[in-house]
């Protein structure tokens, strides 16, 4: 009977039945053949929605998707441009810092491919830089910045993490510092590989000036203070991380809206609807996900799975280097939202029964789901990026490739390293 509900479900799934149903099924299923009471779902749904570190999600999903709606974009770019455009390599390190930044306040990776690309792009290629070049640069740029705070994932693995007893090794704000460092040396590697590759090009800088960065201060000087909120309100405890997403809020809105004025207050309502119908599905995923999660507890479904493990993978080192290969595997075929609420309940026990501290695991999935995002042949952001640019998506794989090792090798790093995610938390 078991094995022909899990057939129906995987079919459903197959035939494109939301998400949300066929965990909420799967959970119910469970429940009901385990002669548990079904309105242990209803507990799961209010203890999610008495979390209060979930006031966080809409709040920094609504100064994302207000920043994108705005010429912030734009600023950013010619602020870098200012300061680092006299560097070999000045315009591909601007565009990476640009784009980590963009996407770790958007929270969405596509976003940034739209938004910085038609800015990117074309300058690149304008610059003297080859088009295979620019091309596979701002397509694996689209997913940098998910190690950053606010990151949205970041904040989600949190949230999942706590709910399942990872207690005090584990914080919104911990994630938060955890990731800097993993996230700046993906920025480096990525720089370095970006100025030997067009060691053979000619490439004209742009020499710095004091007036031209005055200028470029001047109107980014509401932009630059975004990142003091986020980054030393919550490293200092001014802010916990909810209080630093309302502020972010609260401060993007005035500035947007009555600084800028790019957004009109008409703007706003379509701004609030779009942001929190993400979050809502956000949230009913997740609501659902922790009531099956609770099954899975009950039924001792990661234990077997550690069991399962130790058979055949006693070592440490081994298990980091299967975990890798899956999660590339499973970002280049799940959004990042729904990998991080299926996976992780399964995942966290059984990494932290070989020893691995579960702040390091949060760093190693995101960098691992960051690079699924462009990995062939279905990472969602190829396609984007082929439909953005009107490329063919054959073209997009072979110009991602060189990014995709330079981004491999920091993964390993950050997995067999963990001094680098956790030297500021431990």
């Amino acid at each position: 009977m078991i094995v022909l509900l899990i057939t129906i479900l995987i079919l459903l799934a197959l035939l494109g039945a939301p998400l949300f149903s066929i965990i909420i099924a799967g959970a119910m299923a469970g429940f009901y053949f385990s002669d548990i009471n079904l309105s242990v779902m209803a507990i799961e749904l209010y203890r999610i929605a008495d979390t209060p570190i979930l006031l966080a999600l809409p709040l920094f999903t609504f100064s994302g998707y207000m920043l994108s709606e705005s010429n912030t974009s734009k600023r950013l770019v010619s602020l870098t441009q200012a300061f680092f455009g006299w560097m070999p390599g000045g315009l591909a390190i601007v565009s990476f810092i640009v784009c980590a930044l963009f996407t770790a306040f958007t929270g969405a990776s596509g976003v940034t491919i739209v938004a910085m690309g038609a800015l990117l792009y074309p300058a690149l290629k304008q610059a003297g830089y080859k088009d295979k070049f620019s091309l596979g640069l701002v397509t694996t740029s689209g997913s940098l910045g998910l190690l950053l705070p606010p990151s949205l994932p970041l904040i989600l693995y949190g949230v999942i993490a706590q709910q399942m007893g990872a207690g005090e090794a584990l914080s919104i704000e911990k994630l938060f510092i955890a990731g800097i460092l993993p996230a700046i040396l993906m920025i480096i590697l990525l720089s370095l590989w970006s100025i030997w590759a067009n060691r053979k090009t000619s490439v004209p800088l742009i020499s710095f000036s004091f007036k031209k960065a005055l200028l470029a201060v001047r109107e980014s000087i509401w932009e630059i203070p975004l990142p003091i909120f986020v980054f030393t309100g919550i490293y200092t405890g001014v802010f916990a991380v909810s209080e630093a997403a309302a502020v972010t809020a609260m401060y993007v809105l005035i500035v947007e809206v009555f600084i800028y004025k790019e957004i009109k207050l008409s703007q706003l309502i379509a701004i609030i609807r779009e942001s929190m119908v993400m979050v809502g599905g956000i949230l009913l995923i997740l609501g659902v996900s922790l009531g099956f999660t609770n099954y899975l507890i009950d039924a001792e479904v990661p234990m077997k799975l550690f069991d399962i493990c130790q058979t055949f993978v006693s070592s440490k080192i081994v298990f980091l280097i299967l975990l890798n290969i899956f999660l590339l595997i499973l970002g280049a075929i799940l959004d990042i939202f729904s990998a991080i609420i299926i996976m992780v309940p399964l995942m966290l026990p059984v990494a932290m029964q070989y020893g691995i501290d579960p702040v390091h695991l949060g760093i190693i999935f995101l960098a691992n789901m960051q690079i699924g995002y462009f990995t062939p042949p279905v990472g969602m952001n190829l396609f984007i990026a082929g439909y953005r640019f009107n490329k063919p998506i054959v073209e997009i794989y072979k110009a991602t490739i060189p990014f995709m090792l330079v981004l491999l090798l920091a993964v390993l790093i950050i997995t067999y390293w963990p001094w680098l995610s956790l030297v500021f938390i431990s």
